[in-house]
């Protein structure tokens, strides 16, 4: 359901749906996955919100069963959140209809994002917002842990890269922890030692933040 599209420091995801209820949840967890995989899961519940309220839109607008596409793509400091689909009828933000949920999908949008708009595409529209990240994202610590493991995830086995993100953690971060002990002790260090010095430079950080 997932394809990733690799460019100069620039991570993207694209996700394929079918417009219908069940297909929601699926997708809700697809962008859980790649969330994780990009250490963005403080953001999980807006992006979470914003891509049910617009995959939700296209089935009540454009037809259950509708083909659609959910865009991610981290921008600086933003997440761009992005919904195509197959109709040019585009959305407008308008009063929300007493006790009915007439235009809560774009109040929310409105309510969770910086920016927000909407694009006409060559096959239809695309609803689009951009969300701001934590700082823990932009960290550069962070920064240089993902692009550490992307390559090694492509040294040790490319399947890993459409891997779930709770099999990436418990399993291709252990391993490069350990690789770099092995490391570590070739060129005649203590691992004990630099692990005790890592730990407390973490909880310093992390006290910080």
């Amino acid at each position: 359901m997932s394809m990733h599209e690799e460019g100069a420091q620039r991570l993207r995801c694209v996700l394929p749906f079918e417009a219908a209820p069940k297909e929601v949840h699926l997708l809700r967890l697809e962008v859980k996955r790649n969330l994780e995989q990009w250490g963005a899961l403080s953001v999980l519940d807006e992006v979470g919100l914003v891509a049910t309220e617009l995959a939700t839109n296209v089935i009540k607008h454009v037809g259950e069963g509708a083909p659609a596409t959910l865009v991610l793509e981290p921008r600086g400091d933003r997440l761009r959140v992005e919904v195509h689909d197959g109709s040019r009828a585009v959305p407008t933000l308008s009063a929300v209809c007493g006790e009915a949920e007439c235009g809560r999908g774009l109040h929310l949008l409105a309510a969770l994002s910086e920016e927000w708009g909407t694009r006409v595409t060559a096959t239809g529209k695309a609803v689009w917002c951009e969300i701001l990240l934590t700082p823990a994202l932009q960290c550069a610590r962070v920064q240089r842990a993902a692009a550490v493991l992307d390559e090694y995830c492509r040294m040790i086995g490319p399947d890993l890269m459409s891997t779930p993100g709770h099999v990436v953690l418990g399993v291709l971060v252990p391993e490069a922890i350990a690789d770099l002990l092995h490391w570590l002790a070739a060129q005649g260090g203590d691992p004990d030692e630099v692990l005790g010095l890592a730990l407390d430079r973490y909880e310093s950080a992390a006290e910080a933040a």
